[in-house]
């Protein structure tokens, strides 16, 4: 099952990638596989809402994600360590937070890999 949730993120433009991951391509990737993409401008989320490039909530069947970008690796590493100091005391920063190049996934609850598959694969420069 791992093999292929790794398989299906390099196939997509997943690992390995070279260059910054945008905020637009991956919002029409995933809009064309039927994922519910909102805007997350002036939300309560300051951290995705101060991302340098940008950022969107994903709604999947049994999940959602705040997907922050940074204009930089150096950006994205501050939206993660931003979110790892003010997250809740009661939540599990390790196992919904998640970092690929200069995107950074927040997502509502443990996600599934098909749907860490889903985002991933739409990550687009």
């Amino acid at each position: 099952m791992i093999a292929a949730v790794l398989a299906a993120t390099a196939a997509c433009g997943g690992s390995g990638h070279s260059g910054n991951y945008a905020k637009e391509a991956t919002s029409a990737c995933l809009t064309g596989k039927g994922v519910s993409v909102v805007s997350v401008a002036n939300s309560t989320d300051f951290v995705a809402d101060s991302a340098t490039g940008g950022a969107f909530r994903a709604r999947l069947p049994h999940n959602r994600v705040t997907v922050s970008f940074g204009l930089t690796l150096d950006d994205a590493d501050n939206i993660n360590q931003a979110y790892r100091r003010f997250h809740a005391a009661n939540v599990g920063i390790d196992d919904i937070l998640r970092q690929q190049g200069n995107a950074v996934m927040l997502w509502h609850t443990h996600p599934s890999n098909a749907d860490i598959a889903t985002v991933t694969g739409c990550l687009k420069s």
